[in-house]
């Protein structure tokens, strides 16, 4: 094969404008970065709530969360992005959806993308919240209760933070998949780090350099989420669950 390589190509001015191509790459990476994480508050927000709610007694709260579930769990991703960019604006009132229209497009493609992401997310979450709720022992709840804690005041200072101790590395998957999963973005125009990396070659002709560049990147970030969510894990670990030990 007679392919050229050529690493300095990161290093050349993009045309018409005075940025190099490296920049692109890390502003690319900054988006990724913002959207993920603003994604990721979203999804343990409402995870939580709606784990919560699926462990209830009261059929209409479970039954709220579990049309959550199902629905944001078994619709794909990418229509649901569709949904949110090209159909909620024009669902909206008049006068919202006016206003959403005419954000500057690169805030319209991130909004849009950080609920799409944050709502897909979160019905993973609640169901990882759920599955650690349902784990502890029932001794916990009733010893909560007997203790002359309300049914809410169970579940905040007994029942929740004992479940999250426990589902840590379930999160951490999550957690990591909001990163990939962010690539969808670029279907509706948003420029992240995958975005980037095929703009470059599109400027550049150079694919390898691009797409092993975009690799390296999205390796760097997971070894940084993991790290920190060791950090976590270990710090929260509870003997005789998962990964608590003896």
């Amino acid at each position: 094969m007679s392919y050229q390589w050529r690493w300095g190509v990161f290093l050349d001015p993009v045309p018409s404008s005075g940025a190099t191509y490296l920049g692109w790459m890390l502003t690319g990476l900054q988006t990724t970065v913002q959207l993920s994480l603003t994604a990721w508050l979203i999804a343990l927000v409402v995870g939580s709530l709606m784990g919560v709610l699926r462990t209830v007694p009261s059929r209409w709260l479970r039954g709220i969360a579990t049309v959550y579930v199902e629905v944001f769990r078994n619709v794909p991703l990418l229509v649901q992005l569709f949904i949110w960019y090209f159909v909620v604006p024009e669902l909206l009132p008049v006068s919202v959806g006016t206003a959403v229209k005419q954000l500057h497009p690169f805030l319209q493609q991130f909004l849009a993308a950080m609920v799409c992401l944050g709502l897909f997310t979160g019905a993973r979450v609640c169901e990882q919240v759920r599955a650690g709720i349902e784990s502890l022992s029932k001794g916990q709840k009733s010893a909560g209760l007997a203790l002359g804690f309300t049914l809410s005041q169970t579940y905040r200072h007994v029942l929740v933070p004992m479940a999250f101790r426990i589902v840590v590395p379930p999160l951490t998957s999550e957690f990591l998949n909001i990163f990939k999963n962010s690539a969808v973005a670029s279907t509706i125009g948003l420029l992240e780090l995958a975005a980037m990396g095929r703009q470059l070659v599109d400027y550049t002709a150079q694919p390898y350099e691009s797409f092993i560049s975009v690799t390296v990147l999205y390796v760097l970030v997971n070894v940084v989420i993991m790290a920190f969510m060791r950090w976590v894990e270990g710090r929260t670990r509870v003997p005789g669950y998962i990964g608590g030990g003896r």
